[in-house]
């Protein structure tokens, strides 16, 4: 789908900010409101918008631990690299996952209230994977910057 620059400016916006109206959307991209709505309908229609959310303090809700799973398996046939993908997709705890290319087959984001807790995932984890060779967990001391803002001006300038 081609995007022009006022598709740009408009996912530049609602991606930082997805609680402004489609007044104040219109004003800062120059259409009206019901041409704002039309758009963001067409840019999430066509999965170019995958979901509007809100991004949640994890130690405000009590998950303290932030932990980088790195996996790695025996072989990455393809059989063993689609049940992995499924099963993180159903894990609870993985707030994100990547199939990567390097010293490891993925890299997992992974959340939890406490050390003990994230040992119980690993455990599950490993139980639950037989082909897993190898992983690396690394825990995040401190969360810099967290959310997934994409640089638009590569699309259109404004």
């Amino acid at each position: 789908m081609e995007l022009d620059k006022i598709d740009a400016r408009l996912l530049d916006l609602v991606q930082r900010n997805n609680r402004l109206s489609s007044e104040q959307l219109g004003a800062k991209v120059g259409l009206s409101s019901s041409g704002v709505q039309r758009r963001l309908k067409r840019l999430r229609a066509k999965r170019i918008i995958e979901a509007d959310v809100s991004i949640i303090s994890p130690k405000a809700i009590g998950r303290n631990v932030t932990v980088l799973v790195l996996i790695s398996f025996d072989r990455a046939r393809t059989d063993i690299v689609d049940r992995f993908k499924r099963a993180i997709c159903k894990m609870t705890e993985v707030m994100s996952g990547f199939y990567v290319a390097g010293q490891a087959d993925f890299v997992l984001l992974v959340t939890a209230n406490n050390i003990e807790e994230y040992e119980d995932f690993t455990r599950r984890l490993v139980n639950e994977n037989p082909d897993i060779k190898r992983f690396e967990t690394m825990v995040a001391l401190d969360r810099v910057k967290a959310g997934f803002t994409l640089p638009m001006a590569s699309i259109a300038c404004w």
